[in-house]
């Protein structure tokens, strides 16, 4: 079973987000801590906020009251209701939040079941429930639980298969609530300081976000625009406002979330951890589509930006570890994108000796056999591979900041995708 936190200061979010579920018919509440339980059993945000509020004391000393964890058993694992119910409890107690305000809620939006659990971090005199060594007592908490419960170990479990969102397909329609539900849980559940790495973020699930600014009546104005994308990470339809997903989805909340994620990150050492890795799987492979597969399997995803001659201009790395985006100036010189462009710049190189090679040969066949001995051979495969590169659509970042730069739009054959892992 696999445990992920995230600390926030949008209590009202992270209920909406889950209690959304339930009213859609893809969740249900399986319990609650201090939370009263409608006599009809019918929640609503607004009562349990109202509950939350009541436990909560009038001056608080945190900006990040808000706990939201989500305890993914694997795929295999067979739980009823019940159980996964007396296992949220028993974290929750375990976790130092037995006397706190929080509800359970069940997911059955995708094959895997799993649970949500909202929760208030603030205490009674106004401080917040510690979170001193807090995922190292969460391993051994879901250890514990693993042996009680008879569970596969989270060990045994492949990064990034705990928690997983539907990219967003435009054949399918209701693009609105697509990409609802795309924005919503990401923007509550990771951690980014641009705007640059939260469009990063959101086009592994074929989403992009543009800043808009204008006059209104002769008054300023700044917005976000929401689009779906498509599998060449163009726009598809029209962008939708910001205020049809709500004020949490709004420019002015996601700044507000830059400076806490920036304090989060720099808290729980975020960048050391992830340079570590990205430094290992640089170091250990020589191509860039080599280079994203070690990196998938320590469950990061790559971003890179390229303009029309496939130079990068932009890298971002996003740790499902940690639930955290980062440019890769942030990590260090040996990461940024001229770096990594002037790394792999011979990929296109041997991309195309790839494709030439079979008819170079069979023309050294009929000439000389000898010298076809002496042909380079066709380079390893590159970011056409499933662990391809990204969208074209992403505006360049430099030293952790947003360049407010036009969509890139690139050659047809430069286009490419990669997987995605959450």
């Amino acid at each position: 079973m696999v445990a992920k936190i995230s600390h926030g200061s949008n209590l009202y979010g992270a209920l909406s987000y889950n209690q959304e579920k339930v009213d859609e018919g893809l969740g249900k509440v399986l319990g609650t801590n201090l939370i009263l339980e409608p006599a009809d059993g019918v929640f609503s945000i607004g009562a349990s906020m109202t509950d939350f509020e009541r436990m909560m004391p009038a001056h608080i000393t945190t900006k990040n009251p808000a706990i939201h964890i989500s305890l993914n058993p694997h795929p295999d694992d067979k739980l009823t209701d019940q159980q996964l119910s007396d296992i949220g409890r028993e974290y929750m107690e375990r976790l130092g939040y037995g006397n706190q305000p929080y509800i359970i809620f069940k997911h059955e939006d995708i094959d895997r079941q799993h649970i949500h659990i909202v929760g208030s971090r603030v205490q009674p005199d106004g401080r917040p429930v510690s979170d001193k060594m807090e995922k190292r007592r969460s391993a051994a908490i879901i250890e514990d639980l693993e042996r009680k419960y008879n569970l596969i170990p989270a060990k045994g479990q492949k990064q990034g298969e705990a928690w997983q969102l539907a990219p967003v397909n435009v054949s399918q329609g209701n693009l609105k609530k697509q990409v609802a539900n795309v924005i919503k849980p990401l923007s509550e559940m990771y951690r980014f300081q641009t705007l640059g790495e939260y469009r990063a973020l959101l086009s592994l699930y074929n989403v992009g976000v543009e800043e808009i600014k204008g006059e209104n009546k002769g008054k300023p104005y700044r917005g976000l625009v929401y689009s779906a994308l498509d599998s060449e990470g163009n726009r598809v339809r029209k962008p939708l406002k910001s205020s049809l997903f709500g004020k949490a989805l709004g420019i002015e909340a996601l700044e507000n979330k830059f400076g806490t994620s920036k304090e989060t990150i720099k808290a729980d050492g975020v960048t050391a951890c992830t340079r570590a890795v990205v430094s290992e799987a640089l170091n250990s492979t020589r191509t860039e589509s080599e280079f994203r597969a070690a990196l998938q399997k320590k469950g990061i995803d790559l971003v890179l930006r390229r303009n029309d001659e496939g130079r990068i201009f932009g890298a971002t790395f996003i740790n499902h570890n940690e639930r955290a985006v980062l440019n890769g100036s942030r990590l260090g010189k040996e990461f940024s994108a001229n770096v990594l462009n002037e790394r792999f710049a011979d990929d296109s190189l041997r991309e195309d000796l790839q494709t030439q090679q079979p008819k170079q040969s069979d023309n050294l066949r009929q000439t000389d056999k000898s010298t076809t001995d002496k042909q380079p051979q066709a380079g390893h495969s590159t970011v056409d591979d499933a662990a391809g590169s990204l969208l074209s659509v992403l505006t360049p970042e430099t030293q952790g900041q947003d360049n407010n730069q036009p969509t890139i739009k690139r050659k047809k054959k430069k286009k490419r995708r990669y997987g995605r892992q959450l």
